[in-house]
């Protein structure tokens, strides 16, 4: 059972890692190329790492089965939107308080939602 749960949230951790890649890949595009305001394009980039991230999670990390695709996927989007507004709200705070590197702050808020995705997955979208 121990061992299941760590080969989860090991997985979890891997597609979040491809997650962060989409994630970080469009928000930079979205905030350097298009020059969009940091909220937006941290929102976009945001949006497409969930798509991303409930398509591996289902097939790979939790196997699901659940034929209920489109309710399961609204669990995981709810999930994320929480996360979203912790990770904006979060953003926000360090980079009001600390002036560091937005990427670098938006690095340590990623960590911080990760630990609020897995278990609210875990526990509400794949349970």
């Amino acid at each position: 059972m121990l061992l299941v749960a760590a080969a989860k949230f090991i997985k979890f951790g891997l597609v979040g890692v491809t997650g962060i890649i989409v994630d970080f890949s469009v928000t930079w595009f979205c905030k350097e190329r298009l020059r969009w305001n940091k909220f937006l394009a941290n929102s976009v980039g945001f949006t497409l790492a969930v798509i991303n991230n409930y398509i591996l999670n289902r097939v790979w990390t939790f196997e699901s089965h659940n034929r209920q695709v489109a309710l399961q996927f609204s669990l995981f989007l709810l999930v994320s939107l929480a996360g979203l507004l912790i990770n904006n709200f979060l953003l926000w705070l360090l980079l009001k308080q600390t002036q560091k590197n937005f990427y670098l702050v938006k690095l340590i808020v990623t960590g911080i939602v990760f630990f609020w995705n897995y278990f609210a997955n875990s526990y509400i979208t794949f349970k």
